[in-house]
């Protein structure tokens, strides 16, 4: 079955960098639309960046980009998000996801999250 298990997240100070991974199983990672989305306390949930199948084609939303960088290592059936000059804002628990069909930022499977805590 779909398996995303997510890690690499921890405690940095402001303009610090992390580096997220999502080990995927039970399918093939480049065979579709995948992205990563996020939940702060308080907040809505909210889908940050996604990359295309095949070709490997990527969006972010206005927030991160320029700081985040999403990729995936087909060989390891892999995705990572490196996240670089961290903000407070950024705080929050990370998820990766499956989308559903081809549709960017509408997203199905996920993992179990792991926390970004950003602070001085």
């Amino acid at each position: 079955q779909v398996q995303l298990v997510e890690s690499g997240g921890g405690s940095v100070q402001p303009g610090g960098s992390l580096r997220l991974s999502c080990a995927a199983s039970g399918f093939t990672l480049n065979d579709h639309v995948m992205g990563w989305f996020r939940k702060a306390p308080g907040k809505e949930r909210e889908g940050i960046s996604c990359i295309s199948s095949k070709d490997g084609t990527t969006d972010y939303i206005n927030s991160v980009k320029g700081r985040f960088t999403i990729s995936r290592d087909n060989a390891k059936n892999t995705m990572y998000l490196e996240m670089n000059s961290l903000k407070p804002e950024d705080t929050a628990v990370y998820y990766c996801a499956k989308a559903i069909g081809t549709s960017w930022y509408r997203f199905g499977s996920s993992g179990q999250g792991t926390q970004v805590t950003v602070s001085s």
